[in-house]
């Protein structure tokens, strides 16, 4: 599977800030990941939420989320506004051992952290997938922070024309003690990443 595309990925309408960025700088070092290897390669119309800046930064990078992609130049343009939302693919993972999912979030609610994580046993589940809830990754390295699990736009009660709606339920159940991709409304967040297991 693919990065998140489609026209629903954008969830609000602001803030947004652009920026450009490289994938790499001029020794091949990745400056946005986790991207190509075994998770997708990114194109033009894909809108996944990365972590910006060399890995060995982590968990102090920026998270924000690919607006377009030049493969002429290998430059990427992303919103890094502070608390923008979008529609992102996101693994139920919370905890890896021994290199592998270990334990499950199995339901899920508004405000729940999400982390960037480019572990291989997520990129295994969906190339598309950059997204868990788990703080660390399977080598116990910290994950970036990218935000918080938010109402997507169709998951607000609606009090307007044509009378009262339902809104979706947000608590969405996962699977129960394995892995599962989910689809969820993520505000990110811009706050360099530091996790509760940060030292």
């Amino acid at each position: 599977m693919t990065y998140y595309s489609g026209s629903s990925w954008q969830q609000s309408s602001e803030p947004i800030i652009t920026r450009k960025v490289h994938m790499a700088d001029d020794d091949l070092t990745a400056l946005v990941w986790p991207e190509g290897g075994t998770f997708d390669t990114l194109a033009n119309g894909e809108h996944p939420v990365l972590a910006i800046g060399r890995a060995a930064n982590r968990p102090q990078n920026i998270t924000a989320t690919v607006i377009s992609y030049d493969s002429a130049t290998d430059i990427a343009t992303f919103n890094v506004a502070d608390k923008h939302i979008v529609r992102a693919y996101v693994a139920n993972i919370t905890t890896y051992a021994q290199g592998a999912a270990s334990a499950w979030q199995n339901t899920v609610y508004p405000g729940d952290p999400v982390y960037i994580d480019d572990s291989d046993d997520l990129s295994t589940l969906n190339t598309g997938c950059t997204l868990s809830f788990a703080p660390l990754n399977e080598d116990d390295a910290n994950n970036p922070m990218a935000g918080y699990v938010h109402w997507c736009q169709d998951e607000y009660d609606d009090q307007g024309v044509g009378g009262p709606n339902t809104s979706q339920e947000i608590n969405q159940p996962a699977a129960t003690d394995t892995s599962e991709v989910l689809t969820l409304c993520v505000m990110v967040v811009n706050d360099h990443g530091w996790s509760t297991d940060w030292t």
